[in-house]
């Protein structure tokens, strides 16, 4: 045979599982060189161009675009003209079987099996000396059962679910993800491997309708309001039980028969058809990478938070003069605000730090990598300032402002949005005073900015109005306590209230 090359999903970042193929730019029976343009993958937090690896000719594409694959997954084969559709068809047939990842596969909750994307062994050509258990049926083997501590196991929400279900020690599976995480797919492969097996997908079973009547209800004996809501929803009152007072149909009974009528009002003609009042909209790869890491974080994580109110009169007076002054110089409070959270953690340590679940260690960093979390319409991102403690407030708004429009365009790369000692939230442009954000692991603390406004304060005795910030710092408690957290908060109202501060190095006056 000939020889025939594939295109392969890429894997962009540490993180990067699976990709959706959002659109090819060739298509079948066109040439292309090394470097050029094959086709866009949408990830959970980026858009990006997949270039040739090689030069050839694009004979059959396997992957459609919307799909979502794991990363490795073939997208398309590549392979001179000579070489015929039956040999193309029978490389195809070679191939494993590669699945796509749609949110109705995530979505089937815990007594549903996950279907694992990858390459999985043939079950059935499995040797294995114990009976086969019913079709349906996952068999797990005896060496891969136990109870796992799930704090001790590095697990996707997915895996520790199923593994739970199964009784699958996790502790006997290797995991194939970053930081050695487990997977569905791992799990699957362990029990193939070690001899078991794993059941077929299941099939929705939808029941049949049950049989509506058409008689004259008008003799039922029914409350007033039952008979107006089923003259509504097109519930004949023989369908309906009779439970209420002396023995009549009441508002409970109709609502009963409509939800087990399948909830589908009968046309008729009092009636018409009603159409649906919303919009079944699928969650995106982004979006279903915040819910799962942020689900993930606030059953993990123990949150308390701290809430403290920062007097901004001293600092907007100086970023007016600066923005006056200084050409070409544009600083938004924002900026000052990251510059301050730097200062503020190298100055309070403790709170600068990551958890690693895996290991149970806590590590500690000597800069501060601050996240600022950017709002997307598919969801969130948090692109990094490096190094804030270090930098100048000019190069800090320089760099967020290069930041959030690579984010807007889906431009980043991973290395400016993952990692990150401590996030930033501010919602202050939108005018909420104050909220709570849940941390992104594996950081530890994240602070909450809301809007800043005039409010009347006491100041020497007297009532006056002072432009103030409230923010609240949400801490892991696990790692952070309450001391440390509100060291951190008056650091920074030290540095915010007093903002010359921001312009000296933080070895001059760290404590």
């Amino acid at each position: 045979m000939s020889e025939i090359k594939t295109l392969e999903m890429p894997k962009w970042g540490l993180s990067m599982e699976e990709g959706l193929l959002a659109r090819w730019a060739i298509q079948e029976g066109d040439s292309f060189t090394k470097g050029q343009e094959i086709c866009e993958i949408e990830t959970s937090k980026i858009v990006n161009v997949l270039e040739a690896p090689f030069a050839g000719t694009l004979r059959r594409i396997i992957a459609q675009q919307g799909d979502t694959l794991q990363v490795g997954a073939v997208l398309a084969l590549v392979a001179d003209t000579s070489v015929s559709d039956a040999e193309l068809d029978e490389y195809v047939a070679g191939l494993a079987t590669v699945k796509s990842v749609t949110p109705a596969t995530e979505a089937t909750g815990p007594d549903v099996v996950a279907q694992a994307v990858g390459n999985l062994p043939d079950v059935a050509s499995t040797p294995s000396n114990k009976p086969v258990p019913p079709i349906g049926q996952t068999e797990v083997p005896a060496s891969l059962q136990g109870i796992t501590d799930v704090t001790l196991v590095n697990a996707t929400p997915h895996a520790l679910r199923l593994s739970a279900r199964l009784g699958v020690d996790l502790k006997k599976v290797r995991g194939s993800g970053r930081d050695d995480r487990i997977s569905v797919a791992d799990l699957e492969r362990a029990i193939v491997a070690a001899g078991g097996r794993i059941a077929p997908p299941q099939i929705p079973v939808r029941r049949s309708k049950i049989p509506r009547s058409h008689a004259d209800d008008s003799q039922v004996s029914a409350t007033p309001l039952a008979r107006r809501l089923a003259n509504k929803l097109g519930i004949n009152l023989h369908d309906c039980r009779s439970s209420g007072s002396r023995g009549r149909v009441s508002r409970d009974d109709v609502l009963a028969a409509a939800a087990l009528l399948d909830g589908q009002p009968q046309t008729g003609p009092a009636q018409e058809s009603v159409p649906a009042t919303f919009e079944n909209i699928p969650l995106s790869g982004m979006r279903r990478a915040i819910a799962s890491r942020l689900q993930m974080s606030k059953q993990h994580s123990p949150h308390f938070r701290l809430t403290a109110d920062l007097d901004l009169e001293r600092l907007l007076a100086l970023r007016k003069e600066i923005n006056s002054e200084v050409p070409g110089v544009k600083i938004s409070v924002n900026d000052l605000l990251v510059k301050a959270c730097g200062l503020a953690l190298v100055a309070v340590p403790d709170v600068n730090v990551q958890f690693d679940e895996v290991t149970q260690s806590i590590h500690r960093f000597a800069n501060a990598d601050i996240s600022v979390a950017v709002a997307l319409p598919d969801g969130l991102i948090t692109p990094i300032v490096r190094s804030a403690n270090r930098r100048t407030v000019s190069d800090i708004s320089n760099e967020i402002h290069s930041l959030v429009t690579k984010a807007r365009a889906g431009t980043l790369k991973p290395e400016e949005f993952q990692g990150g000692t401590f996030s930033l939230s501010n919602l202050g442009m939108l005018g909420v005073r104050q909220f709570d954000a849940i941390i992104n692991p594996p950081q530890s603390a994240i602070l909450a900015i809301g809007t800043c406004e005039a409010r009347a304060v006491v100041r020497d005795g007297q009532i006056v109005a002072r432009h103030q910030l409230t923010v609240s710092l949400s801490c892991d408690h696990r790692v952070i306590d309450g001391a440390p957290g509100a060291a951190f908060l008056r650091e920074l109202k030290r540095l915010v209230e007093t903002p010359t501060l921001l312009f000296i190095q933080e070895a001059s006056y760290a404590r």
